[in-house]
């Protein structure tokens, strides 16, 4: 009986010690990015973010760690949109040169919602047009429910007709290989915030 007290609480104090490791984790996260912006997610970071398989605009399928391998901007939305993502990705643009002048590089990525309509080369003429180094992603109907859930993101459609519109969240995310979710950022941002916000994370990384 005694053995399996000492069992018991050696159990316990082993979780508890367990536990104080990764709440010093993360206050040590939240101390080091303290200040630098972003929105952030009740539960946690862990529940943005995880694996998926795409279509890139070149037509070569690539998983989330070939997307995600340095500090990476993550939109979703779709080329049909009238106006809120292409401001959106415009001002993600935008951002994206504003911190290449300050030396500090980030990949801007951009995930369709609306596959059946964004082909990879819909994909490529729509991003060439935004960024250079604008990376769009389609896939499969399966494939892209699998990365907005990563992401918890939401989407209606696909509508009847070739004119739907796509109801859909218009989050931009700012990921990291190592780190992962950082935050995530509104459309009515301006570009030089959002590119501030960005530095203040890429320099404490």
């Amino acid at each position: 009986m005694t053995r399996t007290y000492a069992l018991i609480a050696a159990g316990a104090v082993a979780a508890l010690l367990g536990g104080t490791a990764g709440f010093i984790l993360l206050s040590d996260r939240a101390d080091r990015f303290a200040g630098c912006g972003g929105g952030q997610v009740a539960g946690g970071g862990d529940l943005i973010g995880g694996p998926f398989t795409l279509m890139r605009e070149d037509g070569v399928e690539v998983s989330e760690a070939e997307v995600i391998d340095d500090l990476t901007l993550v939109y979703f939305g779709y080329t049909f949109c009238p106006d809120v993502c292409p401001l959106d990705l415009t001002r993600n643009a935008e951002a994206v040169d504003l911190l290449e002048q300050r030396g500090v590089m980030i990949d801007p990525v951009f995930i369709t919602v609306d596959p059946e309509r964004d082909t990879p080369e819909v994909m490529a003429s729509f991003t060439d047009y935004l960024h250079p180094r604008m990376v769009g992603l389609s896939g499969t109907r399966e494939q892209v429910e699998a990365a907005k859930s990563a992401y918890r993101v939401y989407a209606s459609g696909p509508g009847e007709g070739d004119n739907y519109l796509v109801d859909h969240t218009n989050l931009s995310y700012l990921m990291h290989p190592e780190e992962g979710f950082l935050g995530f950022f509104r459309g009515d941002l301006p570009a030089a915030q959002l590119a501030d916000s960005v530095q203040c994370f890429a320099e404490r990384l």
